[in-house]
């Protein structure tokens, strides 16, 4: 099995500890392609924002488990390539 760690992601705990500590929310977004996770990529790395990247039941039959895991993997390198050190990333699934 692999873990979230694996893939770049981070734990939700952690980082709704410190958005409630920081007194902000957590945008969340569903995507079902690859120019919407680009969008919501580049959004919260021009906006300095962590994200929820939530994919649906009916996503995940569509595109299956390892296209997931590696547009998981490829949100948080893209967000690395895009200036982002340290992505706050999580794959939430619906």
């Amino acid at each position: 099995m692999i873990s979230y760690k694996d893939l770049g992601l981070v734990n939700t705990r952690k980082m709704f500890a410190k958005a409630v500590k920081g007194g902000y929310a957590i945008p969340a977004f569903n995507f079902n392609n690859m120019e919407q996770l680009q969008s919501i990529i580049m959004a919260a790395v021009e906006t300095k924002s962590p994200v929820i990247l939530q994919v649906s039941r009916g996503a995940r039959n569509y595109a299956n488990q390892t296209l997931l895991r590696f547009m998981a993997e490829g949100a948080v390198a893209y967000a690395k390539e895009l200036g982002c050190e340290h992505p706050e990333i999580v794959l939430h699934l619906d």
